[in-house]
């Protein structure tokens, strides 16, 4: 009788760095990432969050938010459903000093080994009614996400969302 074969697992090494940011409207600006990912997945060495300092434009045509913030994290899993996908937030200053979001953004950790570079499309979300953008304009707080993983899944996204 063949006995019974133990699960295979893979390892998923995840090592790079979030570069930088092009937001033109704003300055002073910090990052925050986190790892969204499938049942079958377990972090089993490095972070799965991080916040990084505050970086100012540079003063070239570009106007680039360079943080060179680093993502050193490895995954293990026995299935590749539910694949890893980091999640950034920015955040920085409104007229009143107050952190707020600036952007929201989400990109599967590539499939393939080697070298990659992605740009992550950032959103902001916005308020649904006539009344809650009023009282957002009003109090100088926009609407924020309470947990920003939402953002790697779609459901419900369709509406309310502004493009950066």
């Amino acid at each position: 009788m063949a006995a019974a074969a133990a699960p295979t697992v893979f390892l998923l090494m995840v090592n790079g760095q979030i570069e930088s940011a092009q937001f033109p409207q704003f300055d002073d600006l910090y990052c925050k990432y986190c790892f969204v990912y499938g049942h079958d997945w377990a972090p089993t060495t490095g972070l799965e969050e991080g916040i990084s300092q505050i970086t100012s434009k540079n003063r070239d045509a570009q106007q680039a938010l360079v943080w060179n913030f680093p993502i050193d994290i490895t995954f293990k899993s026995t299935n590749p459903s539910g694949w890893p996908q980091i999640v950034v937030s920015v955040y920085g200053p409104d007229l009143f000093g107050n952190d707020v979001v600036r952007g929201y953004g989400a990109v599967h950790v590539p499939f393939t080994p080697g070298r990659h570079r992605r740009t992550i499309p950032m959103f902001v979300p916005e308020s649904t009614s006539k009344l809650q953008k009023i009282t957002s304009w009003l109090m100088g707080r926009h609407p924020e996400f309470t947990d920003p993983k939402v953002v790697a899944q779609g459901e419900g996204r369709e509406d309310g969302i502004h493009n950066h």
